[in-house]
């Protein structure tokens, strides 16, 4: 088996970006950071961006997409969506004319292979506001990780690949009390909480329980909400719903990164 590493860049509203290693080549899941700080929290691990090979895309919002238009010119690696973020996103002003050279689409059903006899992806749907939102299945030598962040409510495609990973990356944007006792207007709130917006410490405990079978290894809790939610609430919540088991659970941390995890 491979060595799978795992490392975020930043994990909510102000931006998001993850990176997956199989050895020494890696896949970036969205692009909501700098290419310059990219780069410079790489050269700190000891990698470049000859490292990263490919690039897939969850959702066009802001806080996912902010950098993929300087991805596409400055990195010029395949960046990897659906047909319908595609047809969105060429017409966006973050991308616009760069995404064209680079950009690829995603199987409809079954898998794609990303990194040929390596890296494989299979999306998923998932309820959010967005032109598009998926979660992704990844196989990576044998190896299953499976990422859903923006996800209004759960489904039971999302639980069905959880199910079947050894690592899990799950939304825990917000507790419910501190959402409704907070400052968001009602109608911000009720976007948040709708079925359509983000998945709660208690939604999100409550799929892993759904979820959580014995090769399960790490689970990690993404997207935390700076002002409805604190790392404390939401890894209170969630470990609750793996007591007694080994599973490693990690909040990730909003805008710094983290060290690289191997898995």
């Amino acid at each position: 088996m491979s060595k799978i590493r795992f490392k975020s860049f930043s994990s909510g509203s102000a931006g998001n970006c993850y990176l997956l290693l199989c050895e020494d080549q890696g896949i970036l899941i969205d692009a909501g950071v700098s290419v310059r700080r990219l780069k410079a929290e790489l050269q700190k691990e000891g990698l470049s961006v000859d490292n990263i090979h490919s690039i897939l895309v969850t959702h066009d919002h802001m806080d996912h997409i902010r950098s993929l238009g300087s991805y596409c010119k400055h990195l010029k690696k395949s960046v990897w969506m659906t047909r319908k973020l595609r047809s969105s996103l060429a017409t966006h002003w973050m991308t616009g004319e760069y995404l064209a050279p680079v950009v690829h689409n995603l199987n409809d059903e079954g898998w794609t292979e990303i990194i040929p006899g390596l890296v494989k992806v299979r999306y998923f749907i998932v309820p959010h506001d967005a032109s598009e939102t998926v979660g992704y299945n990844i196989d990576i030598d044998g190896y299953r990780f499976v990422i859903m962040t923006d996800l209004g409510h759960i489904t039971d495609e999302a639980i069905s690949a959880a199910k079947q990973a050894s690592t899990v990356v799950i939304e825990s944007n917000y507790d419910l009390d501190m959402l409704r006792s907070g400052p968001y207007p009602p109608e911000l709130q009720d976007r948040i909480c709708g079925g359509n917006g983000h998945l709660s410490n208690e939604e999100c405990a409550d799929a892993i329980r759904d979820f959580s079978h014995p090769g399960l290894k790490n689970i990690f809790l993404c997207h935390l909400s700076n002002n409805n939610n604190t790392p404390q609430a939401a890894l209170e919540a969630s470990g609750k719903a793996i007591q007694g088991t080994d599973i490693r659970l990690i909040a990730l941390p909003r805008q710094t990164p983290t060290p690289i995890f191997e898995l």
